[in-house]
């Protein structure tokens, strides 16, 4: 299985979350897996469409990683999907390209995993919180896998981020039926 890991974090190098992910994937040069930065790629926000197109074609896995904030994900992701995911391509009529695509998203929170239940300081599941997204993906009929979540990121040790981006580059080439059991 080849995987595509699209960052989108509009501050990537004061990121020590996001970064220890992108390290650790780094290592794994066996691993066929392609990073991208999209913030990088994309300074001026002209997202090239039939570019993208093409790669999203190319994976059988895309994940989409980016710091949680606000509810959601950063901006020029949002833009990214808007501009990418069109009617006729990827939904709607003939809009089949992504059918058999597997989608996951890695995140990372400030906040602790108690913030993100029923009922805590943030009212919703983290699944809950991002089922946009989810809804999105679907209706573009790819098939969404459970998300990667770093809790807690702004507290975490070096040690506590080496250890999650570790499980975090195993859960990514992981078989669809290992990771929705």
């Amino acid at each position: 299985m080849n995987v595509m890991v699209i960052a989108a974090h509009p501050d990537f190098h004061q990121s020590r979350a996001n970064k220890a992910l992108i390290q650790e994937l780094k290592k794994h040069a066996d691993m066929d897996i392609h990073v991208r930065d999209l913030y990088l790629e994309y300074p001026d926000w002209q997202i090239e469409v039939e570019k993208e197109q093409r790669m999203l074609l190319q994976y059988d896995r895309i994940v989409l990683q980016f710091p949680f904030y606000w509810y959601s994900c950063p901006p020029l992701l949002k833009k990214w999907f808007d501009d990418v995911l069109t009617f006729g391509w990827a939904f709607g009529p003939g809009g089949k390209k992504l059918l058999g695509k597997e989608f996951m998203i890695a995140t990372t929170t400030g906040g602790t995993e108690a913030c993100y239940r029923s009922g805590g300081e943030n009212m919703y599941t983290i699944s809950e919180l991002l089922r946009p997204i989810e809804r999105t993906l679907t209706k573009c009929n790819g098939t969404f896998l459970p998300a990667f979540v770093m809790y807690n990121v702004m507290q975490a040790t070096d040690t506590e981020l080496a250890h999650a981006a570790e499980k975090y580059a195993e859960v990514i080439k992981a078989p669809r039926e290992a990771l929705t059991h």
